[in-house]
């Protein structure tokens, strides 16, 4: 009989601050994993967000309270803290979070502006802490196995990539037009609130630092003068148009029930078809797409180039579904994505240079978090337990010191869009006063 046997790991204990979609998603999937994880409590305005992730937690001893201050003045009780508040106020809780003793799980962006970004960053590495950020596609199945197949070098060197974001008409109309991120001045630009996180996977597929960057894009369809004749400011006043406009929130309401994930209170037992009525047509998720205060563009292509030669092309945009990527190397090429909506485990072609044969490969949709991240958010909370046991925090995979870039790519290309000129990196952050660390010339990809 073999005596030998796998030790098992200690646990890592996670609390979180704000519980809203990610925050809960988060640590409902840890507490999925009871081999790796106890869920040992959060902080959440809204009491209800709270009991419900008590009840997620499997945890009798779970330990609630009302705001971050509530949560961070008690003496230190998990190891990891995850930050899943409003994005602009992620400086204030992360920094806080770790001055009190914790490494956190930080959801992107990591802030909404490039200095309290630099500002988050100097923080993790003042105090050593592990600050991983939640870029999750790096640990979908499918990216995985883009960047595998990458590394192999199989498709030998990196010459260009075109990367393609759809990003859907309920998610942009949700969150980019009626939603928390329709105003850039109460958020950020798009381009960081939205698409952080694929400027990430190019920047990882590039293993290079961006030198340079330009974009072109704007706000151009839901605007007043696209209104259809006769809408009115909500959707259930009687639209001429309910049932074939695409953003029709009373369509969302009642038969893709879609908004069940942003009010906790509709997410409780005995919760009916009209009581998510009821909150659509009270609430901003409940006007015309054509008639709000939005500013976030709508669309938005950024150019880059890396230190090692690579080019890439990264196009947002509101008006398709899902992520696709090309790659083009010196012996051959990848085509990869979440093609439609019932394939979200995507799949990827990998063709010779000569485009004579090549291989297809299925990807099998990971369970787990939001169904657009193809299985992304159990990836994450898979790989969390190894990657907070790194003796360096700058070798995580997603440590806040290899996703700044992301970031600093993301500004600089706003700059480019307002001012239609080409950004070079190192002098946009030479002209920033947090620029300390010699990010520009980041090895952490």
């Amino acid at each position: 009989m073999n005596s030998e046997h796998t030790p098992s790991k200690t646990l890592l204990l996670l609390a979180a601050i704000g519980l809203g979609g990610r925050g809960r998603t988060y640590l409902g999937l840890a507490a999925e994993r009871p081999d790796l994880y106890r869920v040992v409590g959060g902080a959440d305005f809204n009491p209800l967000r709270v009991r419900n992730v008590a009840e997620l937690s499997n945890n009798s001893g779970f330990r609630g309270f009302a705001s971050a201050k509530e949560i961070l003045s008690v003496p230190k009780f998990a190891d990891v803290m995850v930050i899943g508040t409003q994005d602009a106020q992620h400086r204030e809780h992360a920094i806080a979070a770790m001055e009190k003793g914790y490494d956190i799980l930080l959801e992107k962006p990591i802030a909404t502006n490039l200095e309290d970004v630099l500002a988050v960053e100097e923080a993790a590495r003042r105090l050593q802490r592990r600050a991983m950020v939640c870029h999750v596609l790096r640990y979908s199945p499918l990216y995985a196995k883009v960047k595998e197949i990458v590394d192999s070098g199989r498709i030998g060197s990196i010459i260009s990539i075109n990367a393609v974001e759809g990003v859907g008409a309920f998610h942009h109309a949700h969150s980019y037009v009626r939603g928390h991120w329709s105003s850039t001045a109460k958020s950020s630009p798009m381009i960081i609130a939205k698409s952080c996180h694929d400027l990430d996977i190019i920047h990882w597929l590039a293993g290079s630092p961006c030198v340079s960057v330009s974009s072109f894009g704007g706000l151009d369809h839901f605007t007043s003068a696209n209104a259809p004749e006769g809408s009115p400011a909500y959707c259930h006043e009687g639209c001429p148009v309910n049932g074939v406009c695409p953003y029709d929130s009373i369509y969302y309401a009642t038969t893709q029930k879609k908004f069940t994930y942003v009010s906790p209170e509709l997410a409780r037992p005995g919760a009916g078809p009209e009581d998510i009525l009821t909150w659509v047509r009270s609430s901003p998720w409940g006007r015309c797409v054509y008639q709000c205060d939005n500013d976030a563009v709508d669309h938005q292509v950024v150019n880059m180039r890396f230190s090692n030669g690579v080019t890439a092309v990264f196009t947002m945009t509101a008006f398709a579904r899902g992520r696709t990527l090309e790659i083009y190397g010196t012996r051959g090429g990848i085509r990869a994505g979440v093609f439609c909506e019932n394939n979200l485990g995507g799949e990827i072609v990998i063709l010779d240079v000569d485009k004579n044969k090549g291989e297809e490969i299925k990807i099998p949709k990971k369970e787990g978090g939001y169904d657009d991240h193809g299985g992304a958010d159990a990836g994450l909370m898979d790989a969390l337990h190894d990657q907070m046991s790194k003796s360096d925090p700058a070798t995580m995979d997603t440590s806040i010191h290899a996703s700044v870039m992301s970031h600093v790519m993301g500004f600089a290309a706003e700059e480019s869009r307002t001012s239609e000129k080409t950004v070079n990196l190192e002098d946009f952050l030479r002209r920033s006063d947090d620029l300390r660390h010699g990010i520009a010339t980041s090895d952490h990809v």
